[in-house]
């Protein structure tokens, strides 16, 4: 519709409020981020295009790693799909972009729309699934200081022996 010639970071944006079923859109639209209001701010801080662009349109490196990213947060949360709310996070994530600038203008900072994406992911009354804690490695026991003379005596006793042993099997 833009005319544009790249998808970018801001065409993600787009691409995520017309998916009105995703918990993004969800997000955004609990947030007051509408598509409407996006279209009107991508033309301001964009443009249009000259011309529509036929054929494949390639992605910017900025949108590539939003989507890049998207795979990190889903493994990072435990999930083993890549949702419109990954795609959220992967773009607020990248941040430095047209849509998290966009998304700023309209009041949804990136670390607001990474709260309400969590916040939403874990339900009502759910907390937000986490790595379980590992455990402390387990305590040696320190022996007395009077045993580690002993054991050292020993060990100087054994390998003198041994040493003794030895010269006189090469002298004899």
């Amino acid at each position: 519709m833009l005319r544009h010639n790249y998808i970018g970071t801001e065409h993600l944006l787009l691409g995520l409020l017309r998916e009105e079923e995703g918990l993004a859109a969800r997000v955004l639209e609990s947030l007051g981020v509408t598509i409407d209001e996006v279209r009107v701010m991508v033309r301001t801080v964009v443009g249009e295009g000259d011309e529509a662009v036929p054929g494949q349109i390639p992605f910017t490196p900025k949108a590539k790693q939003s989507l890049e990213l998207a795979l990190r947060e889903a493994l990072s949360l435990g999930h083993n799909h890549i949702g419109t709310e990954h795609l959220l996070l992967g773009l607020v994530r990248r941040g430095e972009s047209v849509g998290v600038e966009i998304l700023g203008m309209l009041g949804a900072s990136a670390e607001v729309v990474h709260e309400e994406v969590i916040r939403m992911l874990s339900g009502p009354g759910r907390i937000p699934r986490q790595r379980p804690p590992v455990p402390p490695p387990p305590r040696r026991r320190a022996l007395p200081p009077v045993a580690l003379l002993v054991a050292g005596w020993l060990l100087f006793a054994v390998a003198l022996g041994v040493g003794v042993l030895i010269g006189w099997a090469i002298w004899s």
